[in-house]
């Protein structure tokens, strides 16, 4: 069992941030099979053969894979550092990597391949050379660039949907409504978050609080609990799988295709703007249909600052799963 000791330092200095890098590192693991698609599936299927081109022409990304996205302790820091707010672009993340001096990489690749069993010579070669750093860059960009950016805005609104949710419940009701639902893996109590994991130990974050970072891609929670990281969590976003029931065909007949996928994605609170990024369609369209929506009583809108936040009610609940309130 891992803890966390949270002071009240702590919880006010604790945030949410989100990281295009580290999503791209997680697609890096999906696209590659190392870890299971899932929800991703038709992504996968999407990109695999252009992702497999990458792969032969970017060797940073095999080196990548082999240090990242492994159980326990056998990862390396320094191609993910931790991001700083949920308004930072790539560019700069990317930056923060290109800067690492090499020796702290080989320093790194060297703890974590002393706990895998021996990767392919070439992958050894190229993190262990002097330009490691350069390469594993290289091929994030790439990947970045031909693949990942491509379905950012989606991702991104599931990410910010989760953020401004979550940081909501833990201003209104605390740590413990605000870690609820986190993950299986996370309990809050008495002040202290507790986690399973396989890596035991007491941590005390001394008032720097808790860094909260969802993620698309990722199924099982992530903890960064060294000095090179302020104290992290990465856990699954809410809402990345959104569908319809399986009886929703007759729901689309209803009241229309783009209005049943609007009600299937409010199984999570969510902006107007958030909405069109995951439809794909204007923030015009997409209001038009939330008024329908609304006026029908199947949705309600609360103003958050400048913002619309919609949500199902209990009747639109009922409709987009099947199961009367």
């Amino acid at each position: 069992m891992t803890t966390i000791e949270v002071s009240l330092q702590d919880v006010a200095a604790s945030r949410f941030a989100i990281s295009p890098l580290i999503e791209t590192m997680h697609a890096l693991w999906v696209l590659a099979g190392k870890h299971e698609a899932g929800v991703h599936r038709r992504f996968v299927e999407r990109w695999r053969e252009p992702y497999r081109g990458l792969e032969r022409g970017f060797p940073g990304l095999r080196a990548a894979l082999a240090i990242s996205g492994n159980r326990g302790n056998a990862n390396v820091d320094f191609i993910a550092p931790p991001p700083t707010g949920v308004n930072v672009p790539f560019e700069l993340e990317l930056a923060a990597v290109r800067a690492t001096p090499v020796e702290r990489a080989h320093e790194e690749v060297r703890r974590v391949l002393a706990e895998l069993p021996r990767v392919p010579e070439a992958t050894r070669r190229t993190l262990l050379g002097d330009e490691v750093v350069r390469l594993v860059a290289d091929g994030f960009e790439a990947l970045w660039e031909e693949i990942v950016s491509t379905a950012w805005p989606r991702f991104r609104a599931v990410l910010e949907r989760d953020v401004v949710q979550r940081a909501g419940r833990l201003a209104t009701f605390g740590w413990a409504a605000a870690l609820d639902d986190l993950s299986s893996q996370v309990r809050w109590r008495d002040g202290v978050i507790e986690l399973r994991l396989s890596a035991g130990g007491r941590h005390r974050p001394g008032g720097r609080g808790l860094l909260f970072v969802p993620t698309v891609f990722g199924a099982r929670l992530g903890a960064y609990l060294n000095q090179a990281w302020p104290y992290a969590l990465v856990y699954p976003a809410r809402g990345v799988g959104a569908m319809p029931h399986p009886g929703g065909e007759g729901l689309r007949r209803l009241i229309g295709r783009t209005r049943a996928r609007l009600l299937a994605e409010l199984a999570e609170p969510a902006t107007t703007t958030q909405l069109a990024a995951l439809l794909g369609q204007s923030l015009g369209t997409v209001g038009g249909h939330l008024a329908a929506l609304r006026a029908a009583g199947l949705i309600l809108g609360t103003r958050t600052g400048r913002s619309v936040l919609y949500a199902r009610t209990p009747l639109g609940d009922a409709l987009a799963t099947g199961v009367a309130p």
